[in-house]
């Protein structure tokens, strides 16, 4: 174990260096720094005074030669924490003595770092030492940043109530000193918008320089950096267009988690881990665990999560990774109020089931028409021997007959575009990409006349996708195409607010995912922006072909995925499995083979990722020949335990081998171990296995057919029979680097094609989402537009009405028995009801009807009324903001409102004491002025 003096020089230094400090250099570190120390009073009976020098371990100096930060060094192996008291009194200290501003705060055994800034935030574990640019930087903002309470909020870029209310929630949760928040909005309710105005915010008020935005794929990396050039365009972004090395200048990065992950692990061109002020993480139920969640360990700094996944799917571990309870995240906002507020701020969408006769009954002898049958015997096929299930269609069977009967029945239901003919912008959701390429034919044959334009397949790996002339881009923003067809690209995180139809043309099993599929038409029409081929939208479409609506009717959460053991991780558990087996049979020679394996397999590790850097300490333990020698003595060991529970995790961290290499390591090594165990049976089914894996080795490749020989003989019983582990280290050894040739070199998968006449089955509309409760309403009011309209060719008052001339009020009497004598549920009391204004005259409600004017609503009026306060009161903190919510939503329901009534239940729920406990005299007289304007309209 090293003393203090030895972590100093071995490890201490050195990770001073990496952050630029020079302990030589007494320009920028002072090593045992000379604190003189005030008298000090000491608490208790009698007075005692202690006077004299203190000596800090480092300090850290800025350009101007004053101590930014304390550094308190420990020997590696004991706590770090035992010098955080001792650091704090030196910080303290070194302020009394040489004045100027507080010294940051950092406490160290060499491996594991602590930093503190006093008097605002607790300690908190870092990878690394913050450079003299993240001190001054800190500094600075230590300075310069305001008060976020008294901050206003840009309503320009995000400006909806519910999103002042989840910023204002973040903004409080930063000020009570949280560092991680996680924000549950719908998709298509501005989640991106929201971020910038909070980003803004704290940039605005002093709080965050720089800005990291995670997201997961190409796409939706370009889309987040033209939403941050849109809203706040004076911020310098990475990258720019053909950058791909990383630039330290910027405010705004949007990166890939892979590429963010290899600019971490990249020493050439370190970047501090207290670079970021922020980092943002878009999707954040998905993308950010095992490998990827180094990228958070590593940054020290704020985390904000984003989803669109609704609260009581999200797992345990993302409201643990974000610190909130479970289903407690920060802020939260569903589809459901977004749909249901007034006006609503998302679309509502109707659902067509169709079904085909081989989707529910498989293709076979049975369900092939005659005719089809003729043809397939002159073609010289055995009709007979054509059996497949529905459920395999477009896996093992696609058939352009079905394929075809969708896109027509598509084509007859979908939403037009104005002219009636063609439809709005429109997603098919395909099976593979084989299946999308045939909807393109499909599309192509049955509509020549557009010459190929009509309908594109858009898949991410193909290169004309990206870019501003590419197909995503075209569209997007292009008349044509109007068809989208995806194979995975399309089914999150694309924002195209003319999107009228979805095509379900495959089945979904993730409820997460099919929610998000589904926000792809949620989006409402931007009404400063006039579209051809759109100009209205009040719903949106969903064509599903696979019955997913009604599967998730019936599971709600949908398929329960497995989590995926990462290869590494899972070879390094099976060696000491065979290390474990060998021990306990007393097969010495086998263990000896297996200890040398895992000491190798540990120098896999990546040594610049910080998950490895942070266990440095305990990896420490696997230097000692001691540590291999328990290992190797008894089946029962603590070294056994101890690689079991901390070292195999941390293969976790493994990304750049060869993973088919590796899993057929791990498969042989199955093998031997089976073998070792006497599990016969076991043994021959995972031989088996390895033989069919061999047997598929190209000899047509040079670099296979060096090894045929080896590859023919473990094809054979009589190889396995004898295997020793010498034969299993050759395999692995020989041909492991060889599994790279079988895809490469493999004929694809041939799915079996047909042309057959398929019929539809079934085809209705669903009733499904946060519509289906007001049908009767809706019904009610086709039915009194319909009869009006069709009332208004025959009564000479109603003609007199459209026409603009005033109706007198014996003609309003004629007019309202004509009408109820036509239809006895036209009376005023019902329009009122039905159309939600409780003052309006008959005459109003006819005008509106005839769009002569427009009749608002109650609801409109009081939502308009309450969004223009919450405008004008940006400032107001989360709490007011749901105080206003509930009020809302009462006067909503109730109708009416007293004085009183703001100090009762429920807004006493708020805090006990109602409107007074929340807010000022002077605000609740602006919101009875409020509440009065709007209950007399």
């Amino acid at each position: 174990m090293k003393n203090e003096k030895e972590t100093r020089k071995d490890l201490i230094d050195k990770r001073l260096l990496e952050a630029g400090w020079n302990v030589d250099d007494h320009s920028q570190v002072v090593s045992e720094f000379e604190i003189v120390v005030e008298p000090v009073q000491s608490s208790g009976e009698k007075p005692s005074y202690y006077h004299g020098l203190q000596y800090s371990d480092y300090v850290l100096l800025g350009r101007d030669g004053k101590a930014l930060a304390v550094v308190e060094a420990k020997k590696s192996s004991v706590d770090a924490a035992i010098g955080r008291e001792q650091a704090k009194q030196y910080c303290y200290n070194i302020q009394k003595s040489k004045g100027g501003e507080l010294p940051f705060c950092i406490y160290t055994n060499g491996h594991d770092i602590f930093f503190w800034e006093l008097e605002h935030s607790p300690p908190r574990k870092v990878y690394g030492f913050p450079t003299r640019d993240d001190l001054e930087r800190y500094a600075y903002i230590r300075r310069a940043r305001r008060p976020l309470s008294g901050e206003l909020i840009n309503t320009q870029i995000a400006g909806r109530d519910f999103q002042i209310q989840a910023i204002r929630s973040v903004l409080e949760a930063v000020e009570k000193k949280k560092r991680k928040f996680l924000l549950v909005m719908a998709t298509g309710t501005g989640k991106t918008r929201t971020c910038i105005a909070l980003v803004e915010t704290l940039m605005r008020a002093g709080w965050a320089e720089r800005v990291l935005f995670l997201v997961d794929r190409i796409s939706l990396r370009d889309q987040a950096l033209d939403a941050f050039k849109e809203f706040i365009p004076n911020e310098p972004r990475w990258p720019h267009k053909g950058e791909t090395e990383i630039v330290k200048d910027r405010r705004v990065y949007v990166s890939t988690y892979p590429t963010m992950l290899n600019v971490i692990r990249d020493e050439t061109n370190p970047l501090s881990p207290h670079f970021f002020d922020l980092v943002v993480v878009d999707e954040s139920h998905r993308s950010i665990y095992n490998t990827y969640q180094e990228i958070l360990d590593y940054f020290s700094t704020m985390v904000l999560g984003l989803t669109a996944t609704p609260t009581n799917v999200i797992d345990h571990n993302t409201f643990k990774l974000f610190e909130c309870e479970d289903g407690v995240p920060t802020f939260a906002y569903s589809y459901e109020e977004a749909v249901n507020h007034i006006p609503p701020y998302l679309c509502s969408f109707q659902v067509m089931k169709i079904k085909t006769k081989f989707q529910n009954e498989g293709i076979s002898k049975r369900t092939i028409s005659l005719e089809d049958q003729k043809q397939l015997i002159l073609d010289g096929k055995e009709v007979e021997e054509i059996n497949y299930e529905g459920t395999e269609l477009e896996k093992t069977v696609s058939n352009r007959g079905t394929n075809t009967l969708i896109v027509k029945q598509f084509m007859e239901e979908c939403i037009k575009d104005p002219s009636g003919v063609i439809p709005g912008k429109s997603i098919f959701f395909c099976v593979s990409i084989s299946h999308a390429r045939e909807i393109e034919s499909i599309f192509d044959s049955l509509y020549p006349e557009y010459k190929g334009e009509f309908a594109k397949v858009i898949v991410s790996d193909d290169p004309r996708v990206y870019g501003q002339n590419g197909l995503l881009n075209q569209f997007k923003k292009n008349d044509m195409p109007r068809v989208g067809i995806s194979v995975d690209m399309l089914d999150t995180g694309i924002d195209i607010r003319e999107l009228v139809n979805l095509v379900f043309a495959k089945p979904v099993y993730s409820y997460t995912k099919f929610w998000q599929m589904i926000g792809r038409g949620t989006r409402l029409l931007d009404t400063e922006k006039q579209i051809p081929w759109c100009l209205e939208k009040d719903q949106f479409l969903v064509l599903d072909c696979w019955d997913n609506f009604e599967y998730f009717k019936l599971n709600p959460k949908g398929k329960e995925l497995k989590s995926q053991i990462p290869i590494p991780v899972k070879l390094f558990g099976m060696r000491l499995e065979k290390l474990e087996k060998a021990l306990e049979l007393g097969e010495s020679d086998i263990a000896r083979r297996e200890i040398e394996k895992l000491k190798k397999q540990i120098t896999t590790l990546p040594e610049n990722s910080i998950v490895i850097k942070d266990a440095k300490s305990s990896l420490e333990r696997t230097t000692d020949p001691n540590f291999w020698n328990q290992l190797g003595s008894h089946s029962e060991n603590e070294a056994l335990v101890f690689m079991k529970e901390v070292v195999k995790p941390l293969f976790r961290t493994v990304s750049n081998v060869d993973f088919k290499a590796m899993r057929f390591e791990r498969d042989v090594l199955e093998v031997s171990l089976a073998k070792l165990s006497r599990e016969e049976d076991k043994f021959e089914t995972l031989k088996l296995g390895v033989i069919e894996l061999v047997s598929e080795l190209p000899l047509s490749v040079n670099t296979v057919a060096l090894e045929a020989d080896l590859i023919r003989k473990a094809q054979t019983n009589a190889y396995w029979a004898t295997a020793t582990e010498d034969d299993y280290d050759t395999l692995v050894t020989k041909l492991s680097p060889l599994l790279k040739f079988i895809d490469s070199f493999a004929p694809p998968f041939q799915v079996a094609k047909y042309d057959l006449k398929d019929l539809l089955v079934e085809k209705e509309y669903v009733e499904f989402g946060p519509q289906h409760e007001s049908v009767s309403i809706s019904r009610y009011k086709e039915l009194v537009e319909e009869k009006i309209n069709e009332l208004t060719t025959s009564s000479p008052l109603l003609q007199k009405l459209k026409s603009g001339i005033t109706l007198s009020e014996s003609e309003v009497n004629t007019l309202a028995l004509e009408l109820h004598g036509e239809h006895p549920n036209i009376t005023i009391d019902l329009l009122r009801r039905v159309y939600q204004n409780r003052k309006a005259q008959l005459v109003q409600f006819l005008k509106h009807i005839l769009g002569i004017e427009r009749l608002t609503s109650f609801p409109e009026i009081v939502s308009q009324a309450f969004e223009n306060f919450i405008l004008a009161h940006s400032y107001l903190s989360a709490r007011q903001l749901q105080f206003m919510d509930l009020l809302k939503n009462f006067i909503l329901e109730k109708e009416n409102l007293t004085k009183r009534d703001l100090i009762e239940s429920p807004f006493t729920q708020i805090h006990p004491e109602g409107i007074r406990g929340v807010f000022s005299p002077k605000e609740i007289d602006e919101i009875l002025i409020l509440t009065d304007k709007v209950l007399a309209a």
